[in-house]
């Protein structure tokens, strides 16, 4: 007779999200009230852009973290929310910059309501979400938020500069994907360690996670632009190769592969020309570049959960790990 395995199931992310279903519930309600405007197209393009699915990844490490770090008080939610206003600004003008026409599997907001209203809206929620810091009256936390935001906004501007650019390197990358990405979630899991009043080790340790997360959560999203169906990636495949981006799976095919292998892909960044994705795509294929990134994501989620060894064990904290999980293993 074969013994049972009675070892714990790991929770799924269906699991995370029960657990943080109340805060999230909050957190919804606040975001509701908080895009209400008497300028109807202000809170109609709002409404669907944040409205629009998604797993609310970054707002739900806020509840979790915070949590996690024993804080019982209301103020979680709201930075929640703030994390979320600013995700959803960027989103609102990185959709007009790139050109994108499809995001999470449906028409971006830019190509339902135009460019304009897009970019005044997103700058309607960052000064809304600036709006909600005050609220808060937390001058470490308005510091954070404040930082994060400027951070993101460069790295806007890095990632613009390497548009069309083949000779990026992994290190100029990696910078970008650390500001653009990463700076966010760092910014919502320090938050919850100052929240909860903890020591700067705690604090580090949640800077750590969350920026080695949301770097995990990019790798992967970029080599899911070369691995996946559009209903998967809910975005066209190929998209950053459309734009010009040079992300990791390139860069390392074109290390990697043979000269005609890495001029076919140099002057299809240059050009942002994707004729040719299902050759580039076997380049890819061929040269182990999705495996390569899949590792460095994978580094990237180990360091996460490492850097939460101190961290009370709880349901909280299990969550939190689950999530570095999913980062490297979604196909959504």
């Amino acid at each position: 007779m074969h013994a049972v395995d009675k070892s714990p199931v790991p929770p799924s992310f269906d699991d995370v999200t029960a657990l943080a279903r109340d805060d999230m519930q909050a957190v919804d309600e606040l975001i509701t009230v908080s895009l209400e405007s008497d300028v109807a197209l202000v809170s109609q393009v709002s409404q669907y852009i944040v409205m629009s699915g998604g797993k609310r990844l970054r707002p739900l490490l806020v509840l979790l973290a915070a949590r996690a770090l024993g804080y019982e008080g209301e103020q979680h939610v709201r930075s929640a929310a703030i994390i979320e206003f600013i995700h959803t600004a960027t989103l609102l003008h990185d959709d007009v910059v790139d050109g994108s026409d499809r995001r999470r599997g449906r028409d971006t907001a830019n190509t339902v309501f135009g460019n304009q209203a897009s970019v005044l809206v997103g700058d309607f929620l960052y000064s809304r979400a600036f709006q909600m810091m005050v609220d808060i009256d937390s001058m470490p936390i308005m510091r954070i938020l404040a930082d994060a935001t400027n951070t993101i906004a460069a790295g806007e501007v890095l990632q613009l500069m390497n548009v069309q650019d083949p000779d990026v390197t992994e290190e100029s990358y990696q910078t970008v994907i650390y500001r653009k990405t990463a700076k966010l979630f760092e910014a919502g899991s320090q938050i919850a360690a100052v929240l909860a009043g903890r020591p700067k080790d705690d604090e580090s340790a949640m800077i750590t996670y969350g920026r080695e997360l949301g770097t995990a959560f990019q790798l992967v999203d970029d080599a899911l632009d070369y691995d996946a169906s559009a209903a998967e990636l809910g975005k066209n495949l190929g998209d950053d190769l459309a734009e010009g981006k040079p992300t990791l799976p390139l860069i390392y095919a074109m290390r990697n592969g043979s000269r005609s292998d890495a001029a076919l892909i140099r002057e299809s960044i240059e050009t942002g020309g994707i004729e040719r994705l299902d050759d580039i795509r076997a380049v890819i294929e061929s040269t182990g570049a999705l495996e390569y990134t899949a590792a460095r994501a994978k580094e990237a989620a180990d360091t996460a959960i490492a850097a939460l060894s101190e961290i009370p064990d709880s349901d909280y904290k299990e969550a939190m790990i689950t999530i570095a999980d999913f980062a490297v293993k979604r196909r959504s």
